[in-house]
């Protein structure tokens, strides 16, 4: 189902049409709203070349995001393969325990 909302970023209507829901997409509204507006306080830019460095920031968010969520999952890989060997290595113990203890 397509969603339709009107947004306000910097000062200028939106008409954003989504399957996300109305309040996901005023939340994307307003983190890029505020992105812009971060970097027109910063001095006097044109509002087209806020957006753009707007994108850019949000790019680089974006992709650093990424990156950490790769290195989340390779962590996670040795982690897992970490248990799975002293799982491993604790039933052998247990094994070893079981016969040492049946030899009496």
């Amino acid at each position: 189902m397509q969603n339709k909302i009107t947004v306000s970023i910097n000062d200028q209507e939106y008409t954003l049409v989504a399957s996300e829901d109305a309040a996901y997409m005023e939340k994307v509204a307003k983190h890029v709203d505020e992105k812009v507006r971060e970097i027109r306080a910063g001095g006097k830019i044109a509002s087209a070349d806020a957006a753009i460095l707007a994108a850019l920031n949000m790019a680089d968010e974006y992709f650093k995001g990424q990156e950490a969520g790769e290195n989340l999952r390779a962590q996670m890989k040795e982690l897992l393969d970490e248990t799975a060997a002293l799982k491993l290595e604790l039933s052998e113990a247990k094994r070893e325990i079981f016969k040492l203890q049946n030899k009496k």
